[in-house]
């Protein structure tokens, strides 16, 4: 079994994650409040920091777990570090080198200094890559990682619904190694000549109807986001798999017909995965975000599932914030196969999966 510390741990989806793959999670690091609160929920016997990383001392941790000494321990230890993304992400049309949030991931690198960890997990979106002559942050970690003898890291573009994720989400992982070979790549499960594609209607076909702005009697996260009453007009108007360009004149906006941004107010379409979700997913004038047929946004827990979290995984907040949360995270399945790999190769390392010698008679 594996050690987690969950650098950024968000509401916990790579540690949930990682618990399914038989990891062991020791510790979430996390600035949001009521993310921390969600996480804390989920894995009630791991310690939680809610402070800015760059206020977190190796000996914070040291104190919180003492057995995270590299002469101390008794398992091998995961860094996972997920750090924010909107500085890098297409999303954001606010991107500006000034944002602070770009240097966060380097803040980890005095924690591997510190405590040898035996593999690190990087996880965010493809843009975190330079693609100019500077290093970006994510070249400079893993510049720092070559220096302190790491093994050669792992870099790929993942797209989640290869790997059985009910939603397009494109999202780069780094998987590293401190001894041994290199960590494999992982490699897709689903699409052409393997397993088909999770769509929308195998994931939230099952949950009640709802109206907009209505909560399930008997699922609390099963509630959808209120619409005004124009909204409503234009959800109804608004065919199955259709979006804004179905609506007549009088239903849109001036910007409408500007090109572009055709996604938003759009139905999901039942037999495809989801479009990537984000931290406004429940609001159906922040993408493609209604349902297929009923004329609301995607309920927090349609969302959730989109996500692919467990039934029982339990969430803290507002509906704003739970929606950020979910938006945020990274799906709890990808997660899980990301942690079979790592624990694969621990075992390939450590001769589990080595047949032993024949002995002589």
């Amino acid at each position: 079994m594996f050690d987690v510390i969950d650098f950024f741990c968000g509401c916990g989806g790579t540690s949930e994650g990682l618990k399914q793959a038989g990891m062991n999670i020791l510790l979430g690091l996390d600035f949001d409040k009521d993310a921390l609160q969600t996480f804390a929920r989920n894995h009630p016997d791991a310690q939680v920091i809610n402070r800015d990383i760059r206020e977190v001392s190796v000996d914070d941790l040291l104190r919180l777990i003492p057995g995270l000494a590299k002469k101390r321990r008794k398992r091998p230890l995961l860094f996972s570090a997920c750090a924010p993304c909107q500085p890098f992400s297409k999303q954001n049309r606010q991107k500006s080198s000034d944002d602070q949030r770009i240097s966060l991931l380097s803040e980890c690198e005095r924690f591997v200094v510190a405590l040898e960890p035996d593999y690190i997990l990087i996880e965010n979106v493809p843009g975190i890559r330079s693609t100019s002559a500077d290093e970006g942050p994510l070249d400079r970690f893993l510049s720092q990682l070559k220096a302190l003898r790491y093994q050669e890291p792992v870099v790929q573009v993942l797209k989640a619904e290869r790997f059985g994720v009910p939603q397009l989400r494109r999202r780069l992982i780094v998987m590293v190694a401190k001894n041994g070979r290199a960590v494999d790549e992982l490699s897709e499960t689903h699409g052409p000549g393997k397993e088909n594609l999770v769509t929308v209607r195998d994931t939230i076909a099952k949950y009640p109807s709802l109206a907009a702005g209505q909560t399930d009697a008997v699922d609390a996260l099963h509630r959808a986001a209120s619409v005004s009453p124009l909204n409503l007009k234009r959800l109804r108007a608004t065919p199955v798999n259709g979006g804004r360009l179905d609506w007549n004149a009088d239903l849109r906006l001036s910007c409408h017909s500007k090109p572009g941004h055709t996604d938003v107010y759009g139905r999901m379409n039942w037999d495809r995965p989801a479009p990537t979700l984000t931290t406004r997913c429940v609001s159906v004038s922040n993408g493609r975000f209604a349902h297929p047929e009923q004329d609301r946004g995607i309920s927090l827990r349609e969302a959730a599932a989109l996500q692919t979290f467990p039934e029982d995984f339990q969430f803290s907040g507002a509906m704003i914030s739970i929606a950020k949360q979910i938006g945020n995270a990274v799906p709890p399945l990808l997660a899980k196969k990301i942690g079979e790999n790592f624990t694969r190769h621990y075992r390939e390392q450590n001769g589990k999966n080595k047949r032993r010698p024949k002995t002589k008679r």
